[in-house]
């Protein structure tokens, strides 16, 4: 298999002991072995360090690092990019599922055809791991101000070349933190997608953003757009409304069931 250079994967985590096993075996399972895993523990309360510590010893292509303080995906997947030594950058959630083939496919879709940032299908999961047959894709190409009009890729399934698109870092913010990091990358280089599922992400934990209403979801992106990205009032209010248009765009658009 082609060596297309090291993959640093970001995996913030906080009290996932429940599915944090089965998220690093599916990093392990990877078809492409060249990678590293950078886990942020933000300060758990669970046995999650108990039950990262033994991949520690088996696989040394895992990394544990430790918050001092409860800080936040935000200032955690910071981090872990901040000690991240590979070329590429992908992310992946303490409880979210990669394919087997997903860096192996996704890589060289990304080389072939000189992509710098890309993202892939994937479906979703509940607490048990059971699909719940629902498929989330998005636009092929996604330019700068396609990604402004909404938040397209799921983190999950986001990968880019740091080589080009540099380090980055963004601000403490609770919610919308993945989508900060795509509003810094666009300005670098647009979003391809994969049209494949190589992921999964699980839906409905207590706390995600998908289980909130539309009220709160529109404060948390008026503060992304005027807090983390420094837009005036009155356009991060504009911002914020063609996110709720586009939201309901995706959903007819590109959720299907399967």
């Amino acid at each position: 298999m082609k060596d297309y250079g090291l993959v640093s994967i970001i995996t913030p985590n906080w009290n996932c002991a429940k599915f944090i096993c089965e998220t690093i075996k599916s990093v392990q399972e990877q078809s492409y072995t060249n990678w590293e895993m950078i886990i942020v523990d933000d300060c758990s309360t669970d046995e999650s360090e108990n039950i990262i510590k033994p991949f520690l010893i088996e696989d040394k292509r895992i990394r544990l690092l430790r918050n001092s303080r409860n800080s936040g995906a935000a200032l955690s997947r910071n981090y872990a990019l901040r000690e991240a030594k590979g070329k590429w950058i992908a992310f992946l959630d303490s409880d979210d599922l990669w394919s087997s083939d997903k860096l192996e496919k996704q890589l060289k879709f990304m080389v072939e055809n000189n992509y710098k940032f890309s993202y892939t299908k994937y479906i979703e999961i509940d607490e048990s791991s059971k699909e719940t047959g629902i498929c989330i894709s998005g636009p092929k190409h996604i330019t700068k101000r396609g990604m402004y009009n909404f938040c397209w890729p799921g983190c999950l399934t986001v990968m880019y070349d740091r080589e080009t698109i540099g380090q980055i870092q963004i601000a403490d913010i609770k919610k919308n933190n993945d989508y900060a990091m795509w509003l810094k990358v666009c300005h670098k280089a647009d979003c391809h997608l994969l049209p494949e599922v190589l992921a999964k992400y699980r839906r409905g934990r207590a706390g995600s953003i998908s289980t909130h209403g539309y009220l709160t979801l529109m404060k948390w992106h008026y503060k992304l757009f005027h807090e983390a990205n420094g837009n005036n009032a009155i356009y991060s209010l504009w911002l914020t409304a063609w996110n709720m248009i586009y939201g309901i765009y995706k959903k007819i658009k590109y959720v299907k069931k399967y």
